[in-house]
């Protein structure tokens, strides 16, 4: 018998198991079915998710529906934006509810999801993304007799590590909730329920640009009284926590046709001033735990009235603390007297009526006292603000009486009685004579070393309060190399701390020595390495409109030293315009007008620079560009006069020209010079194919040359060299990439050919020496600079000078046979009537021998490298 009841228990296990197993897939496509049709019946938007799952094991004995990662889309106006993602949510039922009919609609008792993300958003006209739902949809669906698919019964629900995002285009309000975890209990099938709730979660708030909760812990655990007929939500039994500051709430929140009512108070349910510090998030704060208070902090207030379109709830939120102080148990210093009188207090209902009272803020570090006082009135029209500081600080104290994570400590004493009082609207529109200012802030003793370990000392910084401006009237600072003395004026501080204005201002800086690395953030390459972040590209802040005149000894750049620097700077529009800068470099002067501008992705520059009296080789060795547009011009010793235009693209990041992108001129006199051929390639090369000049005497005194340079090539404008009394004529161009195309043109006269020539010239008389024509001889140089290739035309050169000293000759001759024909005709005239008629005839030697001697002289020379002489002179 009891085998037969284990046997037939056995049998009945395993058939509940297996309808376990096998019932979700008789009913999946039915769960799928009726979660469309709901969506499409309710939501105008793209909703689309991955799977959907049922199982009567995960919650076994309900029912257990999973849709994974469920997303509703946004159409038209914020087509394209995710409104909502669910990575995973878990919808429980009866069983029973499985086998109802689909026009009957299953219960859902129980919600449950995770891994979610929530944006609401709206837009610069006031529309939000959440208002998804099908218009008149429940009365179409009461017309035609339909109900929902599904139906919520829900007993409890939970959401899991969600993140929340708000955000407001208008008023320039973000909330971030993330890690948010929230669960809550009720009957909501109920017309009036207790709704039990725990909420986790961790705040953040930004408006305007201004950040006023950074990651700040809250926690809330509170049951709700929820009476559904009349949207009334009111708090019974709560217990909130924003950090470490705990707040209770009562009252009552009710949704009405036109607004929401509301009728809450708060408070600290304990004033000690540890709630205070616990306020700060823990970042910031540190370790509370064995932190020594004294004093009170309250926090209290009401809300009540209705917040609809034109109305807020009247409302005053009080913040005080009196003769409070804290310890840190590590820190060597306390903080004491700390007083905080704040209101913030609406008494009509209207928003602009909003104000802020800070009625006293008062703290002291050893001996030094600091006090602020402040108002803001006309909120939400045109804030009105009146402030007034007075105290000292002593910088170094901060760290050593508040845990500040600092890499390096701080150090200086900061002095300030400052009295200002403004509104916003002037401060928009500049109208500076609405404004009332009035004091001084002093800083001295000042030192910061930033993450590059760059020293910043200010010994002295002095700021001037007056109705229309502020006035640096000293700043006295030094950092690596470089010792400044800045002052100036600041036309719209406020406008810049305030509003994002542009920052205006005029300031004078002076210096002995200013090292422009000093103020370059240099990458560091094992730490590029680790990130694989590229270097940033160098931009002039958009936020600068502003005039520099500046006066430096010394400046060092790079590797290069710039003695008497002066001239001004205009930055405006991510420009810098540079003018009358003058700078002794080079042994000479060198002045720069122009401008830089980072506006566009590529930087652009394009400036005139004028050389006076600099040194050749220094200039055209040191300064790249100059390198570039004139390479040969390492080799010159002596001075320049120059007056360059050029313009291009600069590298983003290393703010140097990109080479084949200058375009611009060049027109230059060179002054006192000579010519070290050793040191060029191109030169000894040119020397070693042309015999009949030397080139260190070469006179280059008051050359004049100009260039254009464009598209990667240099051209030179053609121009003639004299050596001696022979004529160069040199014309061609070459690129920034070192290619060369250059023609010189010798205009030789044939003594310069050497003794052999000289010789045979020699044979002729001076008036025949004059008729011999200067041969012209050219050479060709291509190739590259540091690889030159020469080619002339010596061949057709020889052959020149071999036809006219041929011709020469042959007419020397011809003249010699007629003088000797005459000569002896007179002769024998003359002795006609001797009787001695025996006439001796002597036999010459022919023409053609001496011509063929004087050819062969001339080819000798042509044929073979002759040693450079200096012609005779006639």
């Amino acid at each position: 018998m009891v085998k037969k009841i284990l046997k037939w228990t056995g049998i009945v296990l395993l058939v509940l198991i297996a309808l376990l197993v096998a019932t979700p897939f008789l009913f999946k496509d039915k769960i799928k079915q009726m979660i469309v049709e709901t969506i499409n019946k309710n939501v105008d938007a793209t909703v689309a998710f991955e799977d959907v799952d049922l199982s009567l094991i995960k919650s076994f004995p309900q029912a257990n529906v999973t849709i994974d990662k469920l997303s509703i889309i946004n159409k038209a106006p914020f087509a394209g934006d995710t409104l909502v993602y669910l990575g995973e949510v878990n919808l429980k039922m009866s069983v029973k509810e499985l086998f109802k009919d689909a026009k009957e609609g299953m219960n859902i008792e129980s919600i449950s999801t995770k891994n979610g993300v929530v944006n609401i958003l709206f837009n610069k006209d006031g529309l939000g993304n959440f208002d998804i739902a099908i218009k008149n949809a429940e009365e179409k669906n009461k017309d035609k007799n339909e109900g929902d698919p599904l139906s919520l019964k829900v007993q409890e629900y939970k959401i899991e590590n969600y993140r929340f995002q708000y955000y407001d285009e208008r008023s320039k309000i973000k909330l971030v909730l993330d890690s948010l975890n929230h669960n809550g209990t009720g009957d909501f099938a109920a017309k009036k329920l207790d709704l039990d709730t725990k909420t986790s979660t961790v705040v953040s708030l930004d408006m305007d640009k201004v950040n006023y909760l950074n990651k700040v812990n809250l926690n809330l655990d509170a049951v709700l009284g929820i009476d559904l007929e009349n949207s009334k939500y009111s708090f019974k039994k709560n217990k909130a926590l924003i950090n470490k500051l705990p707040l209770e709430f009562d009252g009552f929140i009710q949704l009405l046709d036109n607004g929401q009512q509301y009728d809450l108070t708060f408070k600290t349910p304990v004033s000690g001033f540890q709630n205070f510090l616990g306020l700060i998030p823990s970042a910031y704060s540190g370790s509370l735990a064995n932190v020594q208070t004294t004093g009170d902090f309250k926090v209290e207030g009401f809300a009540k009235g209705i917040l609809s379109d034109t109305t807020i709830p009247k409302f005053n939120i009080a913040i005080a603390s009196n003769n409070a102080s804290f310890k840190y148990p590590d820190l060597p210093k306390s903080v004491q007297n700390i007083v905080i009188d704040t209101k913030i207090i609406n008494e009509t209902g209207l928003m602009n009526d909003t104000y802020v009272n800070l009625d006293r803020l008062s703290f002291r570090i050893d001996q030094d006292v600091f006090n602020a006082k402040a108002t803001v009135k006309n909120l939400s029209e045109n804030p009105l603000v009146d402030a007034k500081l007075d105290g000292r600080i002593n910088l170094a104290n901060l760290t050593k009486a508040y845990p500040v994570k600092l890499d390096k400590p701080l150090s200086g004493i900061l002095d300030a009685n400052v009295v200002t009082k403004f509104d916003m609207k002037s401060v928009e529109t500049s109208q500076y004579q609405n404004m009332q200012n009035s004091g001084n802030l002093a800083l001295t003793g000042f030192k910061y070393v930033d993450a590059d370990n760059k020293a910043i000392n200010v010994n002295k910084a002095v700021v001037q309060f007056n109705p229309s401006r502020i006035t640096l009237q000293e700043l006295d600072a030094t950092t690596g190399k470089t010792d400044m003395k800045l002052s100036g004026t600041l036309d719209n501080f406020y406008g810049f701390l305030l509003k994002n204005q542009t920052l205006k201002g005029n300031f004078n800086l002076t210096s002995n020595q200013f090292a422009v690395s000093d103020f370059i953030t240099e990458a560091d390459p094992k730490k590029e390495q680790k990130t694989q972040q590229p270097k940033e590209a160098v931009k002039i802040p958009a936020f600068l409109d502003c005039t520099l005149t500046a006066k430096a000894n010394t400046v060092l750049y790079d590797n290069l030293v710039l003695k008497n620097v002066s001239g001004k700077v205009i930055i405006k529009d991510q420009t810098a315009k540079l003018q009358d800068v003058k700078t002794t470099i080079f042994g000479g002067l060198i002045a720069v007008t122009g401008d830089v501008s980072t506006k566009e992705a590529t930087p652009t520059f394009n400036v005139d620079l004028g050389l006076n009296s600099v040194d050749i080789q220094q200039t055209f060795t040191q300064l790249e560009m100059m390198k570039s547009i004139a390479p040969i011009a390492g080799v010159i010793n002596g001075k320049l006069n120059s007056k360059i235009n050029v313009s291009g693209k600069l590298d983003p990041k290393e703010m140097s020209p990109i080479l084949n992108t200058i375009n611009g001129d060049l027109a230059g006199q060179l002054l006192s010079t000579t010519i070290n051929e050793k040191n060029s390639t191109l030169l000894n090369k040119l020397d070693e194919s042309v015999s009949f000049i030397d080139l260190q005497k070469l006179n280059l005194n008051d050359l004049k040359a100009a260039l254009t340079f464009t598209n990667g090539r240099v051209n030179l404008k053609p121009f003639t060299l004299k050596y001696q009394d022979m004529k160069v004529d040199i014309v061609g161009s070459h690129g920034f990439d070192q290619t060369m195309n250059y023609s010189l043109k010798f205009d030789v006269p044939a003594k310069y050919f050497g003794t052999d020539v000289n010789k045979l010239l020699a044979k002729l008389s001076p008036g025949e020496q004059n008729k011999i024509e200067n041969i012209p001889v050219t050479a060709l140089l291509t190739g590259n600079f540091s690889n030159p290739k020469v080619a002339t035309d010596m061949k057709s050169a020889a052959t020149n000078l071999t036809n006219q000293i041929v011709k020469a000759q042959k007419e020397k001759l011809v003249n010699q046979g007629t003088s000797a024909l005459t000569d002896l005709i007179n002769k024998n005239t003359k002795n006609q009537n001797q009787s001695t008629t025996d006439t001796t005839k002597t036999k010459p030697k022919t023409k053609n021998e001496d011509i063929k001697n004087a050819a062969q002289g001339v080819i000798d020379l042509f044929g073979k490298k002759k040693k450079k002489e200096e012609p005779k002179t006639n």
